[in-house]
């Protein structure tokens, strides 16, 4: 590195690198929530707990992201059991199959830790929250943070340990 490069890296990190960003250089950081309600319309499924959409965040402006469904952990379409990805497959067939119902609402809406996305609850024209079908259905259990536990031992869905009672593993 030439020394007129270092020199303006090492101004550059003096300058902004120890807490120099002028107040509200970054408006939206991840401590930050969005109450909502916003209008959204899903575009497409992704996986059984991440969708595309359309929110409209004000008159005449709307934004396409992804959205992490909140409060639920889902299986993986790239996991290393076959059970983990005939479950995965299942549930975003259903979340597919319940995206065509109308406009949803984003509430508490954070930004996500992963892939860009942003983390809020979903609720249905119908008043229904998706995390909570999803769990019902069988297709997605609780999430709270942290390490999520293996949906490819099957044993302890005899008992609901894993909050999968229901979901059919027929691919």
């Amino acid at each position: 590195m030439g020394a007129a490069f270092r020199r303006f890296f090492f101004l550059f990190l003096l300058a902004f690198g120890l807490g120099g960003f002028p107040p509200g250089f970054f408006p939206v950081l991840a401590a930050d929530v969005l109450p909502g309600p916003l209008a959204a319309e899903v575009l497409r499924v992704l996986d059984g707990d991440t969708i595309a959409v359309r929110v409209r965040i004000w008159p005449g402006h709307q934004v396409e992201t992804l959205v992490r469904l909140k409060g639920i952990d889902a299986p993986e379409l790239k996991a290393r059991c076959k059970r983990e990805r005939v479950l995965a497959q299942g549930a975003r067939r259903f979340l597919e199959a319940h995206a065509d119902e109308g406009p949803i609402w984003l509430t508490d809406i954070h930004l996500g830790k992963y892939a860009g996305r942003v983390l809020a609850r979903v609720t249905m024209a119908t008043g229904a929250d998706l995390s909570a079908q999803l769990m019902a259905a069988g297709f997605a259990r609780a999430y709270t943070g942290g390490r999520r536990a293996s949906w490819c031992d099957g044993a302890s869905d005899a008992t609901g340990a894993t909050g999968v009672k229901n979901a059919r593993l027929t691919p």
